[in-house]
């Protein structure tokens, strides 16, 4: 029954009172929302702030009655729309007047969001449909508009496309036609911006912006990064373990922070300004234990540069070409190809850190994988240890690639589900048969995972039970387990809560020190990049756009897109 509070309006559209809300995980319920209280006003953006588990995304699941309710119960409190409506009490049929019509959401990973076997216009003419009484042709209209107005280029072909044929950012502005379509009062954005480039990144928050302020939505804002939730929020809410613990406006948030959560999670994005040696994560701040970390001086800096760049590299890449066939015709001949690298060329120097940045598309995942000749380059050299690697037979590259291996973006993906996480670690001893002894091959894993802040208890669980920035501690363990010597960080951060993401840039450095490692350091954050790189490369289009020291790429880039790029960086 559509229940009403009579009270006095203060100008709210929604406000969480006193949430309590619990999951319910192998018979045992645990509460996950503990007393929540957050408000916003219309036309204002409030940044809901903090890491994985910390009850933001779920919060939002509530006010729109998504959560399932078989393993989820909400305990007490109340959620109020306009300061009338106590949207906990409606039934699942009124709910559908608000949910979309009202209220709307754009979800965190939109490939996931949208129907993969119905074409995006068609997805977006139904929500129009559901809500608004008009004829299908109109809607078809409308969506054609929508499509225009959150600028995706090519409307009628968006239209006539399912999701897996648009790139993310594309993907993601489809999502957000969907949510203004019946011009909401409230939109919740749920990490609309994760994983994107900070380019794509920057015309998204750029396009929320926009869309609020011509239709006079409040807009709830969730995010880990702080960064992003400053360049967009007009008041930050900061929520940890389920509990809000600092609440303010924009600016005395970031420049007086009160809570030690609120702190950390400030202190542990990389700064561009200066290199500390380690960074501070979440923990320290929490615990107490947070000293003000040495930064590493030009001088130092200058030092570990000659010291790398007077040897001979370690490997070599000439004009190489990786051409990716699109289509062919009836007799099996390429009709059209993409060029995903074009005429590369760079040297890479032991103990040597490159970072290699781009949008998506531009080719960096694709020449990571060249090297490590998961994929065939059309033309060019790859030279390691003045080995020729394009030209080696399958055993000869199965040797190579014990001196180079690779981390993946997704370690969830790259790991088998059906075996133990010290299983998949130890697998690499196991193909090149080191230590055949069982007991000593299984002590060789424990010491690994140890390295990586695993424990040995760790061995027989799978990788579902295991947090994103563990499952990434275990690609590491599995990648290191060999000893190699040049090891490809691919994305391996990207997704990460900042906080977490600190942990695993210290790790990595440590292990480098240990192992006397050289990185390729893959991602399309240019602030991580900038952190720990010594050089970096800037590509664009399969192209090198910039090859420079790290700093200088930052203080005098030597292409429009370059500065581009930089510019983009959330503040």
């Amino acid at each position: 029954m559509n229940e009403k509070i009579e009270r006095e309006n203060d100008g709210n559209i929604l406000e969480i009172e006193n949430l309590h809300l619990e999951f319910r995980s192998h018979g045992i319920w645990r509460e996950v929302v503990k007393g929540v209280n957050f408000s916003l006003k219309k036309g204002e953006t409030l940044g809901l702030v903090g890491e994985s588990g910390s009850g933001k995304s779920v919060s939002a699941f509530a006010t729109m009655g998504l959560l399932d309710k078989n393993n989820s119960k909400i305990t007490q409190g109340r959620i109020l729309f306009d300061s009338s409506v106590d949207l906990l009490q409606l039934s699942e049929k009124e709910m559908r007047k608000y949910r979309g019509g009202k209220i709307a959401m754009i979800f965190q990973e939109p490939m996931t969001s949208l129907n993969p076997v119905v074409k995006c216009g068609k997805q977006v003419v139904e929500m129009i449909l559901q809500h608004e009484d008009c004829s299908r042709k109109d809607a078809e209209k409308k969506v054609l508009e929508l499509f225009d107005e959150v600028l995706l280029p090519n409307p009628s072909r968006v239209f006539d496309s399912y999701p897996h044929e648009l790139s993310g950012g594309q993907k993601q502005r489809v999502m957000i036609a969907m949510a203004i379509a019946c011009k909401p009062e409230v939109l919740i954005a749920d990490e609309p911006t994760t994983a994107l480039d900070v380019s794509v990144q920057k015309a998204v928050l750029d396009l929320i912006k926009t869309v609020q302020q011509k239709y006079g939505m409040g807009v709830v804002f969730i995010s880990h990064d702080l960064g992003i939730v400053h360049s967009i929020s007009d008041r930050i809410a900061v929520i940890y373990k389920g509990s809000i613990v600092e609440t303010g406006d924009r600016d005395s948030v970031f420049l007086n922070p009160q809570h030690p959560y609120t702190k950390g999670l400030l202190a542990c994005r990389p700064s561009m300004n200066e290199r500390p040696k380690r960074l501070p994560t979440v923990d320290d701040y929490l615990n107490g234990t947070n000293n003000d970390n040495d930064v590493i001086t030009q001088e130092e800096r200058s030092k570990q540069h000659s010291e790398i760049y007077s040897q001979e590299p370690i490997l070599q890449v000439r004009d190489l070409e990786v051409e990716y066939v699109l289509n062919k015709n009836l007799f099996g001949k390429s009709k059209k190809t993409l060029k995903a690298v074009d005429k590369v060329g760079f040297d890479l120097y032991r103990g040597e850190t490159l970072g290699l940045v781009g949008e998506s598309g531009c080719g960096k995942t694709t020449l990571g994988r060249a090297i490590m000749q998961l994929v065939e380059n059309s033309s060019g050299n790859i030279v390691f240890e003045n080995r020729i690697l394009n030209c080696k037979s399958h055993s000869e590259l199965k040797k190579v690639r014990r001196d180079i291996q690779i981390i993946f973006q997704d370690p969830y993906s790259s790991l088998n589900p059906k075996i133990t996480v010290g299983q998949a670690i130890g697998e690499p001893l196991k193909t090149y048969s080191i230590e055949s002894d069982a007991k000593k091959r299984k002590a060789l894993v424990v010491e690994m995972m140890e390295k990586v802040g695993l424990e040995a208890s760790h061995y027989d669980r799978y990788p579902h039970e295991f947090s994103g920035g563990q499952r990434q501690r275990i690609g590491i363990a599995r990648a290191l387990i060999l000893r190699p010597k040049i090891v490809i960080c691919d994305e391996s951060v990207s997704a990460l809560d900042v906080s977490i993401q600190a942990q695993v840039l210290n790790l990595l450095a440590d292990l480098k020190r240990e192992f006397g490692l050289t990185y390729i350091f893959i991602s399309h954050d240019l602030a991580v990049v900038k952190y720990v790189s010594d050089r970096m490369i800037v590509m664009r289009k399969g192209k090198v756009i910039q090859i420079d020291e790290a700093d200088k790429v930052y203080s005098a880039p030597s292409d429009e897109y370059v500065k581009t790029l930089i510019d983009s960086i959330p503040s």
